[in-house]
């Protein structure tokens, strides 16, 4: 049984602050969940509540775990009742998806320590193997700022993007003209995080700038799947789901052709660790590409984390972002931090017990 549960803020300041459409940040805003059995194994969850892409904020995350906690100490004893508890209470845990993934990780964490096992194994899952390669995440930065971090992507070794847009078309134009003068075959997918407000403005707007994105991601408000579609229909560009898909069952929604559709399959917004396995084993039964994001800000947990869920995508991963570590934070919450290298490429190396980082 789990004999105590506890949460916390967990703040750590950015080297450099970080801006797309939706929002500004210079500091992580997340949740720290730790968890501890009766014999004293330590489990620990992380999450990033965001009022605009799940709804929630560290308020709401807060009350849910005041509402919970006891309950769940007292009711989960090990896999088969933790799944139990998240079946019984899902309109729950799809209303506060990230209070809930930070309270999972950390009971996934703390029940395969006290097995001795790795999350991996805990789950019947093959352990990790090979190597991870990361996208390069370029915010809304000023034209002299953005180029910068472009070129020292570029002198990394990176070659896969993301672009964030900031609706402004000179502004987007200058990000547009540093990735034409590269020169060299790199692939670049836009992010709009919903910046407009109908289809035809968001095709008007891209058709605009003529650069030939791989995907372009949440061009208008959530949800909006047939105009979706026409925008995915018209511009020959897959629509990559973000604030539009935050469960497995969203997916019996999606019209048109599998290839019109990439998921972005985020730990903290899917709910943890089991509803992100879900939503993965969900997309490759549908045909449909995932790629693994990150929330910005999160620590090397949930980079490990999404380590599990990258590799459970097989063949439809077509994507993975986060692993900034120290890149982006101050410190990380263990040392050394689990990071990309040259050419954005991670290593899976031994992973001990739970999900094998050392606070």
């Amino acid at each position: 049984m789990i004999r105590a549960l506890t949460l916390e803020a967990l703040q750590i300041p950015f080297k450099v602050a970080f801006r797309h459409a939706a929002a500004s940040r210079d500091a992580t805003s997340s949740l720290w969940v730790e968890a501890v059995t009766a014999s004293g194994a330590r489990g620990r969850g992380e999450s990033c509540p965001r009022p605009y892409v799940t709804g929630e904020s560290m308020e709401t995350a807060h009350v849910f775990f005041e509402r919970y906690s006891v309950e769940i100490g007292r009711e989960v004893v090990d896999l088969t009742s933790l799944r139990a508890w998240a079946a019984n209470h899902e309109s729950d845990l799809d209303a506060n998806p990230a209070a809930w993934c930070a309270i999972e990780l950390a009971l996934l964490d703390a029940l395969a320590r006290e097995e001795e096992l790795t999350i991996d194994q805990f789950l019947s899952l093959p352990p990790l193997t090979g190597c991870f390669r990361y996208t390069a995440v370029l915010g809304d930065q000023d034209g002299d700022t953005f180029r910068a971090t472009a070129d020292q992507y570029r002198r990394f070794g990176f070659q896969d993007f993301k672009v964030k847009l900031s609706g402004d078309p000179r502004r987007d134009r200058d990000k547009i003209a540093v990735v034409r003068e590269w020169g060299e075959p790199v692939r670049v997918r836009a992010d709009a995080n919903n910046l407009w407000d109908s289809a035809d403005a968001a095709v008007a707007f891209l058709h605009d700038l003529a650069y030939p994105f791989f995907a372009i991601e949440e061009p208008i408000g959530p949800n909006q799947y047939a105009d979706l579609a026409r925008i995915a229909e018209t511009l020959e560009c897959p629509i990559i789901l973000d604030e539009s898909l935050l469960r497995a069952a969203q997916i019996g929604r999606l019209t048109g052709r599998p290839a019109s559709w990439l998921i972005n399959v985020r730990v903290s917004k899917m709910g943890g660790l089991l509803r992100s396995l879900a939503v993965v084993q969900a997309a490759r039964k549908a045909g449909i590409g995932v790629i693994v994001g990150a929330q910005v800000g999160e620590t090397s947990l949930l980079t490990r984390v999404a380590l599990t869920v990258a590799q459970a995508a097989g063949p439809s991963l077509v994507a993975q972002e986060g692993a900034f570590g120290t890149f982006l934070l101050e410190r990380d919450i263990c040392d050394p931090p689990l990071m990309f290298g040259a050419g954005g490429i991670l290593e899976a190396s031994s992973v001990k017990t739970g999900v094998g980082i050392d606070v």
